[in-house]
């Protein structure tokens, strides 16, 4: 992960990056991300630039030096242009419908499945006559949307026979041949 590691990152104009002890702060116009550097990894700003380094070449830094730089990088990006992801509801009579920060799903279960999200992830469900259901999660926290996606697809996922279930749209399922008669 070194190759990650020695990349630098570009900091945009209206993002300020501090450092106080071992914790980062990112403050950009969508909001604002704190995170943890461990293991002696540290940083330098200059010019509009950060450098991240790492005190030796053992195989624990080398892994920690990409790491950071890659959550710094994804902080830094959440909060001038965000993230989205977007779930397809694939199956006969899957619904999804929201209410504010309240999802609410119908996947082929006896009773509805109702997920309040964060306040940090903005929701939107798309329902058109003939495609499958839509569900578009944005928000500037890289790892909180993916937790929340996750655990949306985690409710049904996509089987591997007929395919229905809760997929990211682009994702392809490895589809197995069903019985031969």
């Amino acid at each position: 992960m070194s190759r990650i590691g020695k990349a630098i990152i570009e900091v945009p104009a209206g993002v300020t990056i501090s450092q106080k002890d071992n914790v980062v702060t990112v403050k950009g116009p969508k909001g604002e991300l704190i995170q943890e550097l461990t293991g002696g990894i540290t940083f330098t700003q200059e010019d509009g630039v950060l450098t991240f380094s790492r005190p030796s070449d053992s195989k624990e830094h080398k892994a920690l030096h990409g790491l950071y730089r890659a959550l710094v990088n994804n902080m830094i990006v959440g909060t001038t242009t965000g993230f989205t992801k977007k779930l397809e509801l694939v199956g006969v009579g899957y619904r999804a419908s929201h209410n504010g920060q309240r999802l609410e799903l119908a996947l082929g279960f006896s009773h509805g499945i109702v997920l309040e999200l964060p306040k940090e992830v903005v929701l939107e469900t798309l329902t058109e006559k003939g495609k499958n259901p839509i569900v578009t999660l944005s928000s500037y926290d890289n790892q909180l949307l993916g937790m929340v996606a996750a655990k949306i697809r985690s409710f049904r996922k996509p089987e591997p026979y007929k395919g229905k279930g809760v997929r990211f749209v682009g994702e392809i399922i490895r589809r197995k041949a069903g019985k031969s008669a």
